[in-house]
């Protein structure tokens, strides 16, 4: 059975970078019938909050992703918080020291920045000197009982080809002398990362790791380390970055980068689920809008592109609209309720409301992409604001003014709903009376009913007007009556 993990910081909130990571992993998961576990990486002390860990675990869980074991589940390989885990790093380091493959490092800072400085000047690369690889044990050993902080460095051999099979990207090969000896315990006793995520993935039992690209280097570092404990050596597959239109790293100026905020603009979650899965790798075949299920039974690692993949905020909206066109009324209506209740509308959410709120976003859907602009524009269903001089200008002209008028006579003695067939039949009757046709005809109607030039079709605006103004909702709908009545009256 494949094991897989997804391993993040709490330290900000989940970039869709990272939920991609995220998702991929999921996906594979469920595609071989494997196991996904959720890793807390919080051993950077200063960074790591608990607010962070909570809203990554609650943009997981509304993205769909869900996994076997973790802090909330827990599991047979826990803790999963590497903060929780501390004793077990510095156990396995200490192996390394007897076995002579690590030793203690008592440069400061200052002592690492001058030999980084004096590195560059000479033409080296940046690095750590090895200074302290020579120390004697026993000299070390006595150093730190005299009070002196120290910190674990893994003793880089040199002149090995480190190579490692990448599902993704074929063979990769390192040459050790570019790499440094790392700190994998830091002097205030916490691990460094390409420590602590060997130690976990051997023995959380994590045979595949998907990551993104960024991390090559780091696994040729994380190889070496599998090698000095003989531990099993695991599969990777390195995923390519995410990227503006621009080409640059994805990031605020591009627009929405975490999933906290593609789910306060009213982005459903099937709909960046499906987005993400499409981003860098394809099925194959032409099909775009899927779900889950299909997702993970047609998803494979080998086909993720080794090229950068593209953020198209327009291509997100477009699935978004395609995955809003997929619900009913009634499933359109629990999602876009939250987004009402926060503009300040109130009713009872039953599900004849619930229904009728899911019809009108369904007219919506047609002029617009996410539940946040739907409630924005959900203002012109129950009430109407007319432009500057418009009541005026309707009173003003004879022609309108008949059309509107002789509208408000035939529907002011019927009972609300009023059907559309029914103002289709009165239009009629006004036509044949008056002779006016065409635009002449209908554009006041339309304009006395919605205050807009153009918009919604009427055949779609006045069913939901006229069902809205029957229900109990605050503030109230306004029908045709009402509205009419503004110009009439």
């Amino acid at each position: 059975m494949t094991r897989l993990r997804f391993a993040p910081s709490p330290t900000g909130f989940v970039h869709v970078g990272n939920a991609r990571t995220a998702l991929f992993n999921f996906l594979h998961s469920k595609h071989s019938n494997g196991q996904l576990v959720l890793r807390i990486e919080d051993t950077d002390l200063e960074r790591s909050k608990k607010e962070y860990e909570d809203n990554l675990i609650k943009d997981l869980r509304w993205l769909g992703i869900v996994w076997e074991e973790g802090p909330d589940k827990g599991g047979a390989e826990g803790p999963y918080r590497q903060s929780e885990r501390t004793g077990l790093y510095n156990e396995y380091a200490h192996k390394l020291i007897d076995a002579g493959k690590a030793y203690y490092c008592f440069c400061t800072p200052e002592e690492l920045e001058k030999q980084k400085e004096e590195a560059i000047a000479a033409g080296r690369p940046p690095g750590y000197s090895g200074k302290c690889r020579n120390i004697p044990l026993a000299e070390a050993e006595k150093m730190i009982k005299a009070g002196q902080e120290a910190a674990i460095r893994f003793a880089i051999p040199s002149g090995v080809a480190v190579t490692f099979q990448d599902l993704v990207r074929g063979e990769v090969t390192f040459d050790s002398d570019l790499l440094h000896d790392l700190v994998i315990i830091r002097s205030n006793g916490m691990p460094a990362y390409n420590f602590s995520v060997v130690i976990d993935d051997h023995l959380m039992k994590i045979d595949l790791v998907v990551r993104g690209e960024d991390h090559l280097s780091n696994t040729a570092r994380q190889v070496l380390l599998y090698r000095a404990f003989t531990f099993p050596l695991p599969k990777f597959a390195h995923l390519s970055m995410v990227m503006g239109a621009d080409n640059s790293k994805l990031s605020k100026r591009h627009g929405s980068t975490s999933i906290s905020q593609f789910r306060e603009q009213g982005y459903l979650p099937q709909a960046l689920f499906n987005y993400l899965a499409l981003l860098g790798w394809s099925p194959g075949d032409e099909t775009e809008i899927m779900n889950a299920d299909q997702l993970a039974r047609k998803f494979n690692l080998e086909k993720v592109s080794k090229s950068a993949a593209i953020f198209d905020y327009q291509k997100l909206k477009w699935m978004n609209r395609e995955h809003i066109r997929l619900l009913d009324h009634l499933q359109l209506g629990r999602a876009l309720e939250p987004f009402l209740r926060q503009a300040g509308y109130s009713f009872p959410p039953t599900d004849e409301q619930l229904q009728w709120i899911g019809k009108t976003a369904s007219v919506l859907s047609s002029y617009t992409y996410l539940l946040g602009e739907m409630a924005g524009e959900f203002g012109q269903f129950t009430s109407i604001e007319f432009p500057e001089g418009m009541v005026r200008e309707l009173r003003d002209n004879e022609r309108a003014y008949t059309v509107i008028s002789r509208v408000y006579e035939a529907i002011a003695q019927m009972k609300s709903p009023v059907a559309f067939q029914e103002i289709v039949t009165i239009t009629k009757t006004i036509q044949k009376e008056t002779g006016i046709k065409g635009k002449e005809l209908y554009h006041p109607i339309r304009l006395a009913l919605t205050g807009k030039e153009s918009g919604i079709e009427l055949s779609d605006f006045i069913p939901i007007i006229e069902e809205g103004s029957i229900l109990p909702l605050t503030p109230a709908v306004q029908n045709m009556k009402s509205r009419l009545e503004m110009i009439v009256k």
